[in-house]
């Protein structure tokens, strides 16, 4: 990490401790682009905090619920430019000069950059899925928390930051940006996906679907994550 980088990394964490130091290594390698990271933990009953803590990142203590806990960190940040990141998601060859590139650029002072989804998975179903949030991402402008989201911090705070909801915080927040501001890049974000082979893809994909309709439809995220599990 180095105090002149540009970059503030954003993690919510509860209980990642099986998946943040893979994360975490990725981001160390970035010194040039990494100015700090930024565990907001939740309230974790693992090794989540001695882990982040080991690894150089701060840690903002936070109400539980990924909302909260992404606001937590914002306001905690001292990069001039944020990335928010989901703990079991480690950004793939290419992303820093990638972003760096987005960074430079001032007419993206105010827009909002993604990566491309990638899941840890050689499956058919696993790319199947992949080219549906590609599409959902570029046509309906909702990339979600696991393909990280990288803008400028005045911009964030311009938009409102992050509403402390528990559930659907990426959907209201990427709408408030508004897909004409957001910008996808080439490289990949990888993301776990142990929840997708553990439940079947189709019956996973159709209950995020399902949460996502509830929500358009004004259901409290609060009841919707009784449904997402």
């Amino acid at each position: 990490m180095s105090p002149a980088a540009p970059l503030s990394v954003i993690i919510p964490a509860l209980d990642a401790a099986a998946s943040l130091p893979a994360t975490l290594a990725v981001l160390a390698q970035a010194r040039d682009l990494v100015r700090e990271v930024l565990v907001a933990d939740g309230g974790s009953r693992d090794a989540t905090v001695a882990i982040a803590k080991a690894a150089g990142a701060r840690i903002v203590t936070a109400p539980r619920g990924r909302g909260a806990q992404l606001a937590a960190g914002a306001a905690a940040a001292t990069g001039d430019w944020l990335c928010f990141l989901h703990a079991d998601t480690r950004p793939q060859p290419g992303w820093v000069s990638e972003v760096a590139s987005f960074i430079a650029d001032p007419h993206n002072r105010e827009h909002a950059a993604y990566l491309a989804y990638r899941l840890d998975d050689a499956s058919a179903p696993a790319r199947h899925l992949e080219r549906i949030v590609a599409w959902r991402s570029r046509v309906l402008g909702l990339p979600y928390g696991d393909q990280g989201l990288i803008l400028a911090r005045d911009f964030y705070r311009a938009l409102g930051g992050f509403p402390p909801l528990e559930l659907m915080e990426d959907v209201a927040f990427a709408r408030r940006i508004g897909w004409k501001r957001l910008v996808p890049l080439k490289a990949a974000a990888l993301t776990s996906a142990v929840r997708y082979r553990s439940e079947g893809y189709l019956r996973r994909s159709l209950r995020n679907l399902c949460c996502l309709s509830l929500y358009f439809l004004g259901v409290p995220p609060r009841l919707i994550a009784r449904v997402y599990g």
